[in-house]
């Protein structure tokens, strides 16, 4: 039996790619969605998680260490000395190593970042993260304390084999990129499963990000293994503001790519056509 999860990453990073993940959330076709606690548009995707009331939509933490400002103070290692992280490849960085010092920072972040959602009045779900950093070495012990601490059921694992699929044209920039992300994401299960805290067997979108397609969509599902798959996307509507800041590029053409995708009227007879049933958690 195949079972798949469609989680919408980056819910908060600004009210167009809310409006988007919530499109798609209305269809059936987004099953699970991932919030940034420190997204400009944080309230904005809070009002539209309490529109839905009574979907079964997983709701999870996006733990975000890499881009915009920390909701703590007197941080000094995971910040730049203008008070913001310090940006995507230096995060990726960072977080290789361990350094006690560090993960203390991490530990103090982490909470904050937690406690945002549920004084919002969010069930936490799952966890993943921004880059999926919640699997590297700085920030995995960390992030599983914190699962059981708060008794989060679920944690992301982006380990994804290179895709057998095709056309698909993967630059050496995104193989690489995937290969790390699975690299850490592979020495993480363990003790992710070993803390009792459930994953999905299977992830998927490391390789399609910006590029989901329902021809993509038609290659994919076929070679989708038994069991419980996850599948990253990104939808959202294009801003057509003039917003700045870490976020702003968030919202593009290629997101619409991947809304359109979703909302494409022969989306959920193709899942079924290939015998792949959507499901919002690993229960």
């Amino acid at each position: 039996m195949k079972r798949l999860i469609i989680n919408a990453d980056d819910c908060g990073a600004d009210t167009a790619r809310n409006a988007g993940i919530f499109e798609a959330v209305r269809k059936n076709t987004v099953t699970g969605i991932s919030i940034l606690p420190n997204g400009p548009a944080f309230d904005d995707a809070v009002r539209r998680i309490r529109s839905i009331r009574g979907k079964d939509i997983s709701c999870g933490l996006h733990i975000n260490l890499s881009e915009g400002n920390p909701l703590s103070s007197g941080l000094r290692l995971l910040t730049t000395p203008d008070g913001r992280f310090h940006g995507k490849l230096p995060a990726i960085k960072l977080f290789s190593g361990n350094d006690a010092a560090l993960e203390k920072e991490i530990a103090v972040e982490l909470d904050a970042q937690i406690k945002k959602l549920l004084n919002a009045g969010i069930r936490i779900r799952h966890i993943d993260s921004h880059h999926h950093i919640h699997t590297f070495p700085a920030v995995i012990e960390t992030a599983v304390k914190a699962a059981i601490k708060y008794n989060i059921p679920r944690m992301r694992i982006p380990e994804e084999p290179v895709p057998l699929y095709g056309p698909l044209h993967i630059s050496e920039e995104l193989a690489a990129e995937a290969r790390i992300f699975s690299r850490y994401a592979a020495e993480a299960r363990i003790r992710i499963e070993t803390a009792g805290i459930r994953t999905t067997e299977h992830f998927r979108g490391l390789y399609l990000k910006g590029r989901l397609s329902l021809p993509l969509m038609k290659k994919l599902l076929p070679t989708l293994p038994d069991g419980l798959t996850e599948l990253m996307t990104h939808p959202g509507r294009a801003d057509t503001g003039l917003s700045s800041g870490p976020f702003s590029a968030f919202s593009t053409q290629d997101r619409e790519l991947e809304l359109e995708t979703l909302l494409h009227p022969d989306f959920l007879s193709i899942l079924n056509k290939y015998g792949v049933s959507l499901t919002p958690d690993s229960r």
